[in-house]
């Protein structure tokens, strides 16, 4: 299904409103692109359904069931909350700048997500899927690369568009940290153990100097042809391996972060220690791995317990 054009009367508005996200507000090109998609939508349905022809008339009513209807049609509830919250963003803006007197998102309540329990890997899991990736880590420079990438998202749980980004000077093995640039462009500290140490240095050793051509500049994993790998290609690789591991889920990167969230959880890790790892702005968005605990809890118990 194609995305609604913003009547016309609203495209100055909406090129001023993502030029503001992206140079006042640093969004990224990701999230610049989705509220100018969603805002664009929401202008073209009151304009066809409200015969609003400009901001000033768009009410809470006209905003409310336009939300309506895209949940009578089944659009899933974080789309709706997305949506909502790239409405009233841009809603707020217009009514800072004078666009609108009164801002009639104001009161725009979002549907409540449904929070699902992510698939991850147990703790057994998780170390056969890193011995796989070890034993896979012959003389090719590229299966040290893959070990070296798996080996470090496990260990630290950062996203997979993190991951790639990193360049070598982002590595600090003397402290066993690696400095990450999440999202909002915020900056973290991560650290690591032994294992993706050991995996790390054999791989800016022995792989990554085989690969490197004269503009690979510092990324820290590169491809087969001297490039900066790209998320695609680790997706590749945590599923082709996982492949290997009896009875695991097919996951990819994200399910490795959900893992590692969840172990150090299991481990005894402090909730906002875990937040402050992952890089999550709010601890509600940690706060699911607990109930993944908790449920594998639940889990055990039933079938351990004789009178559960």
């Amino acid at each position: 299904m194609s995305t609604p054009t913003a009547p016309a009367w609203a495209q100055r508005h909406l090129d001023d409103f993502v030029g503001h996200l992206a140079a006042e507000r640093d969004r990224s090109e990701h999230t610049v692109r989705a509220y100018r998609g969603d805002v664009g939508a929401c202008l073209a349905w009151c304009a066809e359904h409200g015969g609003t022809g400009s901001l000033r008339e768009i009410t809470l009513a006209d905003l409310r069931s336009w939300l309506g209807e895209m949940s009578q049609q089944g659009v899933a509830r974080s789309t709706l909350a997305r949506r909502a919250a790239a409405v009233r963003t841009f809603f707020g803006w217009a009514r800072r700048t004078g666009l609108v007197e009164t801002d009639p998102a104001l009161r725009l309540a979002s549907p409540r997500r449904e929070r699902t329990l992510p698939d991850l890997l147990t703790a057994t899991s998780a170390g056969e899927l890193l011995d796989v990736a070890e034993v896979a880590a012959d003389d090719d420079p590229v299966h040290r690369r893959n070990r070296a990438v798996l080996e470090l998202l496990y260990a630290t749980g950062i996203r997979v568009g993190e991951l790639v980004g990193l360049d070598v000077d982002d590595l600090d093995a003397d402290r066993q940290v690696v400095r990450v640039l999440g999202k909002g462009r915020k900056e973290r500290v991560v650290p690591y153990g032994a294992p993706a140490a050991r995996a790390l240095e054999e791989w800016l050793r022995d792989g990554r100097p085989r690969l490197a051509v004269p503009t690979s500049g510092p990324a820290l994993f590169l491809g087969r042809r001297g490039r900066r790998v790209d998320p695609r290609q680790v997706r590749t690789v945590v599923h082709d391996l996982l492949r290997h591991v009896p009875d695991a889920p097919d996951l990819g990167p994200h399910g490795l972060r959900h893992s590692a969230a969840t172990h150090l959880l299991d481990g005894g890790a402090d909730l906002r220690m875990v937040q402050e790892l992952l890089g999550h702005a709010s601890l509600a968005t940690t706060q699911i791995y607990t109930h993944v605990s908790a449920e594998r809890l639940r889990r055990s118990y039933d079938q351990a317990h004789p009178r559960a």
